[in-house]
This record gives C-alpha cells, sequence and structure tokens, in this order.
C-alpha cells in the first residue's frame, strides 16, 4: 500500500530517491535556478511523492527532505517551507493544504486528492 506526502528538497536528492517513488511530481521553487532551459541540481522544489511506508520513513531520516504535515492536518507549515513557497502565494501560517492549492495553479497534479 502506498501513500502520498508533500516534501521540498532539491532536484539533485529527488532524482537519487526517484527510482524508489511509485509516482511523484515536483516543481521547482524559484524559476532563476533554470539556465539554458534547464534546471540546476541543487534548484529546491516541491514534490508530491507516492511511496510505500519504508520509503516515506527514509525521507523522513534524510536530512535532504523536509517533509510538510499532512495536507488535512490543522497545522501550519514550518517558517523555512513558507519562505520557499512564498513565490508560489503561499501566506504565513499556511497548512500544507493551502500551499497545496496554491502550488497546484502552477502544476494541477499537485493538489491534494482523497483518492
Amino acid at each position: 500500500m502506498t501513500g502520498r506526502r508533500y516534501y521540498i528538497t532539491t532536484l539533485a536528492d529527488w532524482r537519487h530517491h526517484a527510482h524508489r517513488f511509485t509516482n511523484s511530481h515536483w516543481l521547482a521553487l524559484n524559476n532563476g535556478d533554470i539556465a539554458n532551459r534547464e534546471l540546476a541540481a541543487t534548484a529546491r522544489i516541491v514534490v508530491l511523492v507516492d511511496a510505500d511506508e519504508g520509503v516515506h520513513l527514509a525521507l523522513d531520516d534524510d536530512a535532504a527532505f523536509e517533509a510538510l504535515p499532512h495536507p488535512f492536518a490543522p497545522k501550519a507549515i514550518s517558517h523555512a517551507a513558507h519562505e520557499a513557497l512564498a513565490a508560489h502565494g503561499v501566506t504565513p501560517g499556511a497548512t500544507t493544504f493551502d500551499a497545496a492549492e496554491a502550488v497546484a495553479r502552477a502544476h494541477p497534479l499537485l493538489r491534494p486528492r482523497v483518492f
């Protein structure tokens, strides 16, 4: 059984773990990281990872991945996550659901879903 979870990481760290994901979708957090139509490996991204519990536990232990709270939990994202997502319209005190809805304007597959 798999589950979905949101993280903030770098493109290089996503690539390092991507083979373990059932599915994933990501969005660059800063267009300034794009040069010659390529995204730098150090570019920060927000990623929705669909994977089994073991993969999520491994990502929780990896300092390169900041896990966001469950989208339906009434808990605000961290200050660091807010700063990373602010360019996409995420406001201070936003929950993961609020942040996901904001970034979904640029990438609709990042919208939270129950199914």
